[in-house]
């Protein structure tokens, strides 16, 4: 079944990163320029963010607390975490995907202090694991 979505398009692609200093400065060197720095808490320690934007392109680059940088050391199979799709209204769209009965990783709508006024987003896994996520920008 196909479920009647409005997704406009992809918003962000998540990477993690082990230094976030290093990884701004590289892809500045690129073109890119953080245009959203902040932080979010995560089992119990404190991460950072820095959106990248190049035109329409965004990259999230995050730190993770010192204690969950290991996992992200040990990855063999690449850094991409998960492909974001700009939504207009979260809670629509996560009553159509949990309606139609879609694996949803959250309970609800996780709120996050990014952007100006916050944002809202929640992942689905796909059928190989991939994490894909709805993001509304308030």
């Amino acid at each position: 079944m196909i479920v009647n979505l409005k997704i406009n398009h992809i918003q962000h692609i998540g990477l993690p990163v082990t230094d976030l200093r290093v990884s701004e400065a590289f892809y500045e060197r690129l073109g890119f320029t953080n245009v959203m720095a902040s932080g979010f808490d995560y089992r119990g320690g404190r991460g950072s963010v820095a959106m990248m934007k190049r035109g329409g392109m965004i990259l999230e680059l995050y730190r993770m607390p010192e204690a969950e940088l290991q996992e992200i050391r040990n990855r063999k199979d690449g850094h991409i975490d998960h492909i974001a799709f700009d939504v207009d209204s979260i809670d629509d769209t996560f009553a159509a995907l949990k309606g139609a009965a879609f694996f949803v990783v959250e309970e609800e709508p996780v709120f996050l202090p990014f952007w100006k006024n916050g944002c809202k987003y929640f992942n689905v896994v796909g059928p190989d694991g991939e994490r894909l996520e709805f993001n509304q920008i308030l």
